[in-house]
């Protein structure tokens, strides 16, 4: 099975015209586009100036501002036989420390990088190393042989949400058997044009929506992720302007456009009826959420069929689970009690499906503690296995003996299988345990935010809940920390409201209930919530009041 050098290749010989990529602009215009000819002609140039500062088998940072050239440097590396470090650009000039900690990690060789993330970082990330540019192209140079499957392509680094950044180390041969999983799974065909604002150094953005058009031969037509975030509705507008049939997000990715329609409507000549995969994973999947996103968009020929819960993780390469094409999500109606007893037993509380078991690989739901195989609806830790696993984590024999040892892969994940379809309840490191029960945050967070008119429309709002100890009892306390748009919301009665609801569906007495201001909350390069963070920070110093304390 070709890996992504050997069909971007292909795709060049034998479709050198054909339109590749294209990327718009904060405006939704066209700012660049690259065919298959002309991306091999750039990648090779790019992998002939790397052979001058790296061997294969040496790491390159790609630190690149949202645009193709990351496109350029990563399909160079490929090409140079180099392993490729995707990295998030500064912020405004500032380096993250989780950058800084990537670098001294993965130890490259050298940088990738435009001319703007190079101005703005080199002499703070790496002024010792060689900054290259991605210019020029080549021409007549013989293609080598291809990739070694086991070889590593690039490195993963996870996002930090639970722990210090971790290399996943995503070979060729992963790469090539997950794009055909993913194809398999979500019914593509190289008719399947791609819309995608994920950033390009995260899993989603790079496998999801650039590596698998590759594959496909289609065309992917991308923007930053700062243009969906300031004018959310810009995502369907692309959909519905360019036919695609795959896009996706987040959950709060669909819930920013369901806010943006409650204020602005739905966008004239809005037509989605071409989108039959609109794809829903990488954190909690939330039946309020889809449901809102199908009744909002429906008058606009979105099919709620459309709607493709899935499941996957960074050390699977990126996809585990999905759905069928077309069936929409499963419900399932759980007792929030018996969950806490680690049973998916019939109730009133609505979860959704993460999708099915592909073929090519093995889940298994296993008791982390006696390592039993858990039956059809008890909670256990997903377990993996298939060509699609990662091969470990970079320099870090502990951990990937840890988390890949004895032939699968130990996600940390919680769920359940029930007649086929998984469940994600919520992740082993994640369980808040009060007076001996189990709580999964994802829970008490939908519960918070359905506990009020208020929280609602407010953009949406963002909850997250975090185990506190319980000096006393020994045990944890559950803080509730929320970030709302309104400032002239009755604090009082929402806190009350919030307290009430999880008291009510939980039988949990919180300990604390927290508004707090838009962007408090700490996340990481790709907007997750980092769960340990916000607990430091509520513990240490606090968050900011949700209306100044001078302007009460």
């Amino acid at each position: 099975m070709p890996g992504p050098r050997e069909v971007l290749r292909r795709r060049a010989r034998e479709t050198p015209d054909r339109r590749a990529y294209v990327f718009l602009g904060p405006d939704g215009t066209e700012v660049e586009a690259l065919t298959y000819g002309e991306l091999h002609a750039r990648a090779r140039a790019t992998a002939l100036r790397l052979a001058a500062h790296a061997s294969p088998g040496d790491r390159a940072l790609l630190l690149f501002a949202p645009g193709l050239d990351f496109l350029v440097a990563f399909f160079g590396c490929l090409e140079a036989g180099v392993i490729a470090v995707p990295v998030a650009p500064p912020r405004r000039g500032h380096v993250q420390d989780a950058t800084r900690s990537i670098v001294a990690d993965a130890e490259p060789a050298v940088v990738l990088a435009d001319p703007t993330t190079t101005a703005e970082a080199r002499d703070a990330l790496a002024p010792h190393l060689p900054w290259l540019l991605v210019e020029g192209v080549a021409e007549g140079r013989p293609d080598e042989g291809p990739a070694d499957p086991a070889s590593p392509a690039f490195l993963q680094y996870t996002s930090g949400s639970t722990s210090a950044p971790k290399g996943v180390v995503v070979t060729h041969g992963n790469l090539a058997a997950n794009e055909d999983m993913i194809r398999r799974a979500f019914g593509h065909d190289g008719t399947s044009t791609f819309v995608g604002w994920a950033p390009h150094f995260h899993d989603q953005g790079l496998i999801g929506n650039v590596l698998q058009p590759l594959h496909l031969g289609t065309l992917a037509v991308l923007m930053a992720p700062s243009t969906f975030i300031r004018r959310p509705l810009v995502w369907p507008e692309t959909v519905s302007r360019f036919r695609a049939r795959t896009s996706g997000g987040p959950d709060f990715a669909f819930a920013a456009c369901v806010a943006a329609a409650a204020r602005s409507g739905l966008p004239a000549g809005l037509d989605l009826s071409c989108w039959t995969v609109a794809f829903d994973g990488a954190e909690p999947l939330r039946p309020s959420t889809l449901r809102g996103f199908a009744a909002t968009f429906g008058p606009a020929g979105f099919d709620p069929g459309a709607l493709y819960p899935c499941y996957g993780l960074a050390e699977a390469t990126l996809l585990v689970t999905g759905s069928r094409p077309g069936r929409g999500p499963r419900w399932l109606g759980v007792d929030p009690e018996a969950l806490t007893r680690g049973r998916l037993e019939p109730g009133t509380r609505t979860i959704v499906g993460s999708g099915q078991v592909l073929p090519g690989e093995e889940v298994r739901i296993v008791d982390p503690d006696t390592e039993h195989a858990c039956a059809d609806g008890e909670v256990g830790e997903i377990r993996v296995a298939g060509a699609h696993v990662a091969a470990g984590y970079w320099r870090n024999a502990a951990a990937t003996d840890a988390t890949f040892g004895g032939g699968e892969l130990r996600t940390g994940d919680l769920g359940a299988l029930v007649d086929g379809e998984l469940y994600v309840v919520g992740r082993r490191s994640d369980v808040i345990v009060v007076r001996g029960r189990n709580h999964h945050p994802g829970d008490l967070e939908t519960t918070a935010l359905g506990a009020h008119p208020a929280l609602a429309p407010s953009g949406p709002a963002t909850a997250v809940a975090v185990g506190l100890p319980d000096d006393e009892g020994g045990g944890e306390r559950v803080a509730v920390v929320l970030e709302v748009r309104d400032p002239d919301l009755d604090e009082a009665q929402v806190v009350g409201a919030v307290r009430a609801a999880v008291l009510r569906e939980h039988d949990l007495a919180l300990a604390a209930v927290v508004l707090t201001r838009p962007g408090a909350l700490p996340r990481t390069s790709s907007g997750k919530i980092r769960r340990r963070a916000a607990r430091d920070v509520h513990l240490t110093h606090g968050f900011p009041a949700l209306v100044p304390e001078e302007v009460r």
